[in-house]
């Protein structure tokens, strides 16, 4: 499995941005997709979860109503969708990809759940 993940840019507080994933090399049809960040310091947190056949998705508080998270079967891509942006959201943004063994989602929160990970894109929002 090979995830890139792209988009990633210099933006200003409130403005948009729209992350991609490509994904390759199996079929992902029962596969948990997720994105997670990283700022300076911090330890990798959850942003959002995606079920690739079903569309469930999973958000953390902090990007409800503001992110979405959404999957291209036919271009087997992922993308996070981010309006309003605040500069608390400046990180590194990685996408992740697991098999969907457990119907929790909150299980799929969890950083070590996901046994394969793209490279990140750097998103910083400015003041």
């Amino acid at each position: 499995v090979q995830l890139q993940a792209s988009g990633g840019g210099l933006v200003q507080v409130g403005d948009s941005l729209r992350l991609s994933c490509a994904a390759s090399g199996r079929t992902f049809s029962n596969w948990i997709m997720g994105w997670f960040r990283q700022a300076p310091g911090k330890e990798r947190e959850f942003v959002a979860a995606i079920r690739w056949s079903v569309g469930s998705q999973d958000y953390a508080d902090s990007v409800k109503g503001r992110f979405t998270i959404a999957s291209d079967n036919g271009k087997s891509t992922l993308y996070l969708q981010m309006n309003s942006l605040k500069p608390e959201d400046t990180a590194v943004y990685y996408c992740a990809a697991t098999p969907a063994y457990y119907s929790d989602s909150y299980y799929y929160q969890s950083s070590t759940r996901y046994n394969h990970w793209g490279q990140g894109t750097q998103v910083t929002v400015s003041s």
